[in-house]
């Protein structure tokens, strides 16, 4: 009892660190001479960099950058569901056709995709829509129809549906499969099992790197100035091919691109708090369906 109650009566003392703390100093000084150098540097040119940022050409640059992004997003995702659920059936020809595209389209650079899309009318100068044997419903001129904004929404939509495809199937395949069989015991329809039970947990699986894949999308439609379509980079571009200040256009551009990124991450960070939440009611649900199952059963 005597040797416990010494033990008790002995100061707790915290370990020292000191290479942690050697480092930290090491890694600020080194950011602060980044900081001064960037300051002090007039190469910069710092006062270009404020006189550019908010120019007419680089707002509507930013704009078509921002459209771009969520265009291609919205097609990324319903398609990348649709393909996540032909790989998930058990139906042999969508599932081959799910794995086909996905080959494709992963196996191919996204920057060649760009440009073969800028230039489909060098295979098909027209287009038609119908059926393979029957009445055409409409013949339309490529090369009028495929303009640079489709071209680039095509190209980075149908790419990236690929990837947000194994991203919504993961998630999917993540809810273990007796949860959907109590809720479809309690007489839940197909569709409101899905909406109320699997998504909302399927969703803290899909939520981050759905984000991840966002910010990636919005520096990936830098490429489409490969196309000359006047987004963001190209803006820049534009501008500094004229008055030959490249680094601080090209500072211009990264500055929006941080803002933006940083603005999606907040996001990103709200909305996936708000799916965790909705994850634990959809395992109470879940949980209170489990006895009501085994009477069922036993029934």
């Amino acid at each position: 009892m005597r040797d416990k109650n010494e033990m008790e009566a002995k100061p707790v003392v915290p370990l020292k660190h000191h290479g942690r703390w050697v480092a930290a100093i090491l890694i600020l000084v080194i950011a602060a001479g980044l900081v001064v150098s960037m300051v002090t540097n007039p190469r910069f040119h710092w006062s270009v960099v404020a006189q550019y940022l908010f120019d007419d050409s680089i707002l509507s640059g930013l704009m078509a950058t921002v459209w771009l992004t969520l265009g291609a997003m919205a097609i990324g995702m319903v398609l990348g569901t649709l393909l996540a659920l032909m790989r998930m059936s058990k139906n042999p020809v969508l599932n081959s056709i799910a794995f086909a595209y996905l080959w494709a389209f992963r196996g191919t650079p996204l920057l060649v995709q760009l440009i073969f899309w800028f230039n489909l009318s060098a295979l098909y100068p027209e287009i038609t829509l119908g059926f393979p044997i029957g009445p055409n419903l409409g013949v339309f001129d490529a090369n009028q129809f495929i303009t640079v904004y489709v071209a680039a929404l095509l190209g980075l939509g149908l790419n990236e549906g690929a990837y947000m495809s194994e991203i919504v199937r993961a998630g999917l395949n993540s809810v273990p499969n007796g949860q959907r069989e109590a809720a479809e015991a309690l007489g839940m329809s197909g569709g409101r099992v899905m909406m109320k039970i699997i998504l909302p947990q399927a969703m803290r699986i899909i939520i981050p790197p759905t984000g991840n894949q966002l910010i990636g999308m919005l520096k990936t439609t830098s490429l489409v100035s490969v196309i000359a379509l006047q987004e963001l980079l190209y803006s820049a571009q534009l501008i500094y091919t004229a008055n030959f200040q490249t680094i601080p256009l090209l500072i211009v551009a990264s500055i929006w691109y941080l803002l933006l990124t940083s603005v999606l991450s907040v996001l990103q960070h709200y909305v996936e708090r708000y799916f965790a939440r909705s994850e634990h009611s959809s395992l109470a649900a879940s949980t209170e369906a489990k006895p009501e199952d085994e009477t069922l059963r036993s029934a």
